[in-house]
């Protein structure tokens, strides 16, 4: 028989092992996730370009077809009993009176242009929230209960700082030192 100590749900490892596996399998997830969302926004942009590209294209044959539309309408006209050139003098003139209302029409939609209002005065409301906030003490708090928990084998220098003795630095910075180093 195989010993049960050496499987992955065993109940006789200890809480290191435990951890250290947790840590392992939870940095294996998101390793896994960050490769999924990596392989979907390639694939997105993949898509997005060749959308683009088609869209270019489509653009560059509509603009190259407005020329020859434009002498097919002309030598339509021409056809109908008019001249030549008034036909193509007809044809640019409807050009041009097509370009003076799309103008009219974007700069009608310009002016109804207004800055974000409800944005900006959501950005000035948490300025001035986060203007009045104060910085929560629980950095400190955390550094005396680690030396408390050490039975007061932290440093001198961290004791002072924690006690509210004069030490390097500030009392809270270097508290909050002791905590990030003695977990």
């Amino acid at each position: 028989m195989s010993d049960p100590g050496n499987y992955v749900g065993s109940a006789d490892r200890s809480i290191g092992q435990l951890v250290a596996s947790a840590t392992a399998e939870m940095s294996a997830l998101v390793h896994d996730e960050i490769a999924l969302a990596k392989a979907e926004v390639r694939q997105d942009v993949k898509r997005g370009v060749i959308g683009s590209i088609a869209f270019v294209v489509a653009g560059v044959l509509v603009l190259f077809s407005i020329p020859v539309l434009s002498f097919a309408a002309a030598y339509g006209i021409h056809n109908l009993g008019l001249g030549l050139a008034w036909s193509f003098l007809i044809v640019g003139g409807a050009f041009i009176a097509l370009g003076l209302l799309l103008a009219f029409l974007g700069i009608r939609k310009f002016k109804k242009v207004k800055p974000p209002e409800k944005s900006i005065a959501s950005a000035k409301q948490t300025a001035a929230v986060l203007q009045n906030a104060k910085p929560h003490p629980r950095a400190s708090v955390e550094a005396a209960a680690i030396i408390e928990r050490s039975g007061g084998s932290g440093s001198s220098l961290a004791k002072k700082s924690v006690e509210g003795g004069s030490g390097v630095g500030s009392g809270k910075d270097e508290a909050a030192a002791v905590a990030r180093s003695s977990t």
